[in-house]
């Protein structure tokens, strides 16, 4: 019966341990004890030099969830997988998880998309920070930020007009960090 486990790997690996745990699998004649391997992802949209730049971020960096069979060779192949530090577990004993848990870990990434359909923004500037316009009727004006609205996806900017600031407000894309 497969459960799921739970892989320590490396961060930054988790695609390359996936990979590797399915064709060594495929390999040794393993890939119906393999049910599946995942590596539990959300997008994310972030702001980036004044472009919106789409990726994908990992819910749980340094892990890997797969259903598994569990047995001395499936053990061995995971173990013995490069960048795979262990399982995770008591005294070095795998330990599955539930069903519901790995559903649920499995599910975050649908959930978030469902829960907004604009993937979550990051952007390289924080309130105080100074930054330029880049487009719009205030273009190539410099200002301080004042306020970030994520849930629009906009910044208030405070603009000098005329010598006195003036609080303009405009997408994340539209300004950039000044460095």
């Amino acid at each position: 019966m497969s459960r799921w486990y739970i892989i320590h790997a490396y961060s930054g690996f988790e695609n390359k341990v996936r990979d590797a745990i399915v064709s060594e699998a495929t390999r040794l004649g393993l890939d119906q004890m393999v049910e599946a391997v995942e590596v539990p992802t959300e997008k994310v949209t972030e702001v980036r030099r004044g472009k919106k730049v789409t990726s994908d971020r990992k819910f749980f960096p340094g892990y890997v969830l797969a259903k598994l069979e569990m047995s001395d060779q499936v053990y061995h192949l995971v173990k013995n997988t490069p960048k795979v530090t262990g399982f995770l577990g008591t005294n070095g004993k795998p330990q599955p998880i539930s069903e519901a848990e790995a559903a649920r870990i499995l599910n975050t990434k649908e959930e978030a998309a469902a829960a907004s359909p604009k993937a979550k923004l990051n952007v390289d500037y924080d309130i105080g920070d100074s930054v330029k316009v880049l487009e719009g009727p205030f273009a190539s004006f410099n200002g301080m930020v004042e306020e970030l609205d994520f849930d629009r996806g906009r910044v208030k900017v405070g603009v000098s007009i005329f010598g006195r600031a003036t609080p303009v407000e405009l997408e994340f894309e539209q300004v950039e960090r000044v460095k």
